[in-house]
């Protein structure tokens, strides 16, 4: 059996800075809620991003991608921002609870992992089973404390099927990206990118919103964080990790977001933060440790 390679450390400071930016995007969706319809500020979000990207492509004087290549992006991008994100934000509107949300998308690596090994070749051991497992029941002990069973108007099957079909939208993206669009240069790949995401979402805003914006300071100080944190530093983050890595361990990362953004919560809306939950916490890092950590 060959030896697995050692992960440089520039990986690892890559993967913990996304981890606490992706949580992020949890006390953002929370901040921006009442003031903003979900599929619009997403509109907003991607189009503001995908604008500042082509014009720090521009300013680098970053290769532009032929026909074929923008693209791959383009579909890419479809998948990972709009497929992904348009469901998530569709569904936490429609009454799905946070928590019972974040379950759903922690799904994903599994879907991921099924599909990495069939259609990129990714070598899934034993011990990368075991860490996803591992990584679940984790992802449960955090979210339990959250999962109120007296809400039960928002989950629907509609929602339920968006969420699911969101995780495997970012599944799909993730593998789309790592087959097809990691030649192509970063910034101007991602510009394409939201592209194809902002297309996703102005469809679904125009045929669902009246694309509300109250602009107030918590709606403006959501979309900024969400346009220069999370869309464009999370992202560039993630596609360099898909590039430099088995797509099917960065997915894994997915597992420790709700464990941070709980403790963000907790911090920023004193919210309940329990022993079971620190445990799920320990639980997840045991789990993607097993699934990322490499053997000389």
């Amino acid at each position: 059996m060959a030896p697995e390679k050692t992960q440089p450390n520039w990986i690892a400071a890559a993967s913990a800075s996304f981890v606490l930016i992706w949580a992020t995007g949890f006390i953002v969706a929370r901040l921006s809620a009442p003031h903003v319809d979900p599929l619009t500020f997403l509109v907003i979000r991607f189009s503001i991003a995908g604008l500042l990207l082509l014009l720090l492509a521009l300013a680098f004087k970053a290769r532009w991608p032929g026909r074929t290549a923008a693209s791959h992006a383009f579909i890419a991008g479809t998948l990972l921002h709009g497929g992904y994100l348009g469901a998530c934000y569709w569904a936490v509107a429609h009454g799905l609870p946070a928590g019972i949300a974040a379950l759903i998308a922690g799904l994903q690596p599994i879907f991921t992992a099924l599909l990495a090994g069939r259609l990129l070749g990714e070598r899934i051991t034993l011990r990368h089973w075991l860490g996803l497992a591992v990584a679940l029941g984790g992802v449960a002990l955090v979210l339990a404390p959250k999962l109120d069973v007296s809400v039960v108007d928002g989950i629907t099957p509609a929602t339920i099927l968006a969420m699911t079909l969101g995780a495997l939208s970012m599944t799909l993206g993730s593998i789309y990206q790592k087959r097809y669009v990691t030649r192509i240069d970063l910034l101007a790949g991602t510009a394409w990118q939201y592209a194809g995401g902002f297309i996703v979402v102005l469809i679904g805003a125009l045929a669902t919103e009246n694309f509300r914006f109250d602009a107030t300071t918590d709606a403006w100080i959501a979309l900024a964080w969400s346009v220069i944190v999370l869309s464009i530093g999370a992202i560039l983050l993630l596609m360099l990790l898909i590039k430099h890595g088995d797509v099917s361990k960065v997915s894994a990362l997915i597992f420790l977001v709700p464990g941070v953004a709980a403790v963000m919560a907790w911090l920023l809306f004193d919210e309940t933060l329990t022993l079971i939950q620190i445990l799920g916490m320990v639980v997840c890092a045991v789990g993607v440790l097993l699934v990322t950590r490499g053997r000389k």
